[in-house]
């Protein structure tokens, strides 16, 4: 059985990560079989744009520690279930944070979910570029509502909640995992 993993950071207002969501999935269901939840020492007390989400709904991370501590531990997750292929949606600015892990190979679902050529839930009026990325509303949240037609969803910025979601994404677009672009 084919595994994956869809992973995503929270940064502080210093550009520092402060926490990481990882789900490891099922190439085949796009369902998840584990994920683990890492907020990062010290960097959860310098403050960021969602730092009032680290445990948004009663959120309990896996391990509080530092980023080392956490990237050793996260590595040998994915080495545990055999997972080499990262996804996450802008997928480069997560890469950008987690050097450590550049030797994996990351594909962007954005790619694919903000485009009407691999996104058919993009309504024709949407105001794309000729290469069929949209202009404008392509995050997660919008994203999501147009795949799942819930209006009423609001993305967390809780990154474990975040990497489920991008993993719904996923879910919903219903293309193989070697459709994806790479970073």
């Amino acid at each position: 059985m084919g595994r994956f993993a869809v992973i995503d950071t929270e940064t502080t207002w210093g550009d520092e990560v402060m926490s990481i969501g990882l789900v490891i999935a099922d190439s085949g269901r796009f369902t998840p079989i584990e994920w683990k939840y890492y907020v990062l020492t010290p960097f959860k007390n310098h403050g960021g744009m969602y730092a009032h989400a680290l445990y948004a709904n009663g959120a309990m991370p896996d391990l509080e520690c530092s980023r080392e501590r956490a990237v050793g531990d996260l590595a040998r997750l994915l080495s545990a279930h055999y997972v080499s292929e990262l996804f996450a949606y802008n997928a480069a600015f997560d890469k950008r944070h987690l050097p450590e892990l550049a030797h994996l190979a990351w594909y962007d679902i954005m790619k694919l979910a903000a485009n009407r050529n691999h996104n058919p839930k993009i309504p024709r009026y949407a105001d794309c570029h000729g290469t069929g990325r949209l202009k404008r509303g392509f995050g997660v949240e919008s994203v999501y509502r147009m795949l799942s037609g819930e209006h009423a969803y609001c993305e967390q910025h809780n990154a474990l909640a975040d990497a489920l979601d991008e993993l719904r994404i996923m879910k919903m677009l219903n293309h193989e995992t070697g459709r994806y672009v790479r970073v």
